[in-house]
């Protein structure tokens, strides 16, 4: 875990200084004492502290601390402490030990429209690192429910530090409790149509054609996998960036018959075995072979099973993932676009998807074909799985051919 103390020089500035800044990330900030949370108004008064924070910076660094294992919520949970704690000493004047109920309901109106946008959002559409000058805290207004997750997440800070003795009281227990309702319908998925949009935009990438160069067929190679593995494993981007080429694996089943899979491991540190289907596998031996690579991986491979198209053999961090992602997503939309200004409905749909709408499309499309939900539930991860019973292990092998059966990408191009 990135500490939020400072990394680096950090800058010294009065109370009044902040009103003229840019939002700057944590570490590179010096607070001044009355906004550093040491006499925070919400501050706990007598008992024993079970944390050694004296300041908020160091109680919220204590929070994120539990979640070191699980980088992807580590990421989310230290983003959103880190929005509501410059926003509260630089735009609001007040230590996030000192912000009251009514603090917090200002907050969440503010997500919706951060202003003003030269101090909180990002003007590039690039992805910047955190030294970089132009990085802000926000790509944009967040949604309605992005804003509601957010204070679910800054509700659990806040009672986790009054637990821990740190803080008297947390201001967002006295929010409104909402009825809950049934599960919502999945609606961010792609239809089938749009999903075959997504694919002919693939196959026609520069990088496919024969005077393409190096760097554009690898591009493009990486790409076609990308999908390929997002869509036949049902796998989440954060998954596809930690997992491993030896990952697979070759076992046979009670006929004797080779079936492959992929070895997962997702949310909570829970392990799960995904089908790799024989179509999964000859896109796997094509996208090896774009590298110089033997077909099927060997056993304890250590390449990432997403390569870089240049430099060592490093895995892609979830957000490259998603940029590669994201870039498809806006060509697909452009090509639905060039269609006329009837398409603009679904062409809107398409630019705003991202790698957990083609988690849903696979789950979709997989019941759509009549897949067993308990075969689906397993592939995606939605329970344990164990491989030790009899019984279950014939269980697992019907889930593999009735997703190998009857859930396809169906390239049309295989050369």
């Amino acid at each position: 875990m990135r500490a939020l103390r400072a990394t680096m020089e950090p800058l010294p500035l009065a109370h009044t200084a902040f009103t003229a800044l840019p939002a700057t990330p944590l570490e590179r900030l010096a607070l001044p004492a009355d906004l550093s949370g040491t006499t925070g108004s919400n501050r706990a008064r007598g008992g024993t502290p079970q944390i050694a924070a004296a300041d908020d910076l160091a109680a919220v660094t204590a929070w994120l601390a539990r979640y070191t294992d699980t980088p992807a919520t580590l990421q989310t949970y230290r983003r959103e402490a880190e929005r509501l704690l410059l926003w509260a000493v630089m735009q609001h004047g007040k230590p996030l030990s000192s912000l009251t109920h009514e603090d917090l309901l200002r907050y969440e109106r503010f997500l919706a429209d951060p202003q003003p946008a030269w101090r909180w959002v990002m003007a590039s559409r690039k992805k910047l690192a955190r030294s970089h000058p132009d990085w802000r805290p926000f790509a944009g207004p967040l949604s309605p429910a992005s804003a509601r997750h957010t204070m679910v997440i800054l509700n659990a800070l806040f009672a986790w530090l009054v637990e821990a003795g740190y803080l008297a009281g947390n201001p967002l227990s006295l929010a409104r409790r909402r009825r809950r309702q049934s599960q919502p319908r999945i609606t961010r998925y792609l239809s089938h149509a749009m999903w075959q949009t997504v694919k002919d935009t693939i196959e026609a990438m520069p990088g496919t054609s024969d005077s393409a160069t190096e760097r554009e067929r690898l591009h493009a190679a990486r790409c076609r996998w990308l999908f390929t593995v997002l869509y036949l494993g049902g796998l989440r981007a954060a998954e596809v960036a930690s997992t491993r080429m030896g990952a697979f694996f070759c076992r046979r089943d009670r006929e004797g018959a080779e079936r492959w899979w992929l070895e997962v491991t997702g949310k909570g540190n829970k392990t799960r075995l995904v089908p790799a289907t024989d179509e999964l596998m000859v896109e796997l031996a094509r996208y090896r072979s774009a590298h110089g690579l033997p077909p099927a991986p060997l056993p304890g491979e250590e390449r990432p099973i997403v390569l870089p198209v240049i430099g060592k053999e490093k895995p892609l961090s979830r957000g490259a993932l998603h940029l590669v992602l994201k870039e498809i997503f806006a060509l697909a939309a452009a090509r639905l676009r060039a269609r006329g200004p009837e398409w603009e409905s679904p062409a809107a749909v398409l630019a705003s998807a991202s790698a957990h709408w083609l988690r849903h499309t696979a789950g979709s499309h997989m019941t759509d074909q009549q897949v067993d939900l308990r075969f689906v539930r397993d592939n995606f991860g939605h329970a344990s799985i164990s491989t030790t019973s009899a019984y279950l292990h014939s269980e697992e092998d019907a889930r593999h051919e009735a997703t190998q059966e009857r859930h396809r990408i169906g390239w049309s191009s295989n050369n």
